[in-house]
């Protein structure tokens, strides 16, 4: 699963996510465009938005106000991203933070990659 947009993941958004895969990241970390933020249930990549907080209204609806249940992130070492990366990705290690990325960070110039 690919991130859509750069920001703050939202704990809602990963909540209704979570059906689709496991994350590599939890509520309030910075992710950004084209990073690879969990792994889809499928082989195939998917685009998401986790960035998507819940929109606010005045209007109160009786039981739709549940609490987000957000599922551990899964944690690897250094080996284990090494070895889960595919051909078409990088492990990207700072000071802070290790994450996972696609080599193209745009999803349609990496769809046009691909066609070709």
């Amino acid at each position: 699963m690919i991130a859509m947009e750069t920001g703050t993941a939202f704990a809602y958004s990963i909540d209704k996510l979570q059906d689709r895969g496991k994350f590599f990241i939890e509520p309030g970390e910075e992710v950004y465009y084209g990073q690879i933020v969990g792994e889809h249930v499928h082989d195939n990549d998917l685009v998401i938005n986790v960035t998507k907080s819940k929109q606010l209204t005045n209007v109160r609806a009786s039981g739709s106000d549940d609490k987000a249940r957000v599922i551990p992130k899964v944690i690897m070492s250094l080996e284990e991203a090494l070895e889960y990366i595919k051909g078409d990705e990088f492990v990207e290690v700072t000071p802070q933070n290790m994450r996972i990325r696609k080599m193209i960070l745009d999803h349609n110039e990496r769809k046009r990659q691909n066609k070709e």
